[in-house]
């Protein structure tokens, strides 16, 4: 658990960084109205207590030639902390997974996953996936369409939250 209490000034900072990960820190001071020297020791206080974890770029899969996402429920035989933790070591080594939840439940884990084509997911369900150690069912269902897709959190309902003082 991170170690600091945020400030309203620390909040922002995070809201714009989810928002715009490029965005200069000149630009950031701006926005958040601080000058550009302690919004960076800010920042760089949130990287250190766990609370910004990584910057990416999204990029869109369709175009770089990944047709297929399928979401794939998996039930292992053994729910014995290593059994889980080898799996999620496979989940991790397999390229086209791109996301790994465990869950509590029917099922054990829903993998995110994505492929070029119908045949190359067939192959590493088939050849991958199913015939992994402990797994004991594999079922998926393939994306027709993304209606949302939104990283991070609502920084909208954290501030209600705290305005409340639920946090």
């Amino acid at each position: 658990m991170p170690s600091i209490k945020l400030d309203p000034i620390d909040r922002k900072i995070l809201a714009e960084l989810q928002a715009d990960g490029r965005m200069t820190n000149v630009e950031l001071s701006r926005r958040v109205g601080i000058s550009a020297p302690p919004c960076l020791r800010r920042v760089r206080a949130l990287e250190e207590t766990g609370y910004i974890t990584d910057y990416h770029a999204r990029v869109n899969a369709r175009e770089l030639g990944f047709e297929v996402q399928v979401f794939a429920m998996v039930s292992l035989r053994s729910q014995a902390e290593k059994d889980l933790s080898a799996f999620e070591a496979a989940c991790r080594a397999w390229p086209l997974v791109r996301e790994c939840h465990m869950l509590n439940g029917e099922i054990d884990f829903i993998l995110k996953c994505v492929a070029p084509d119908l045949s190359s997911f067939q192959s590493f369900l088939t050849e991958d996936l199913t015939s992994a150690d402990n797994v004991a069912s594999v079922k998926t269902s393939l994306v027709i369409r993304n209606a949302k897709n939104e990283p991070g959190v609502p920084f909208d309902v954290l501030e209600a939250r705290v305005a409340d003082g639920a946090l």
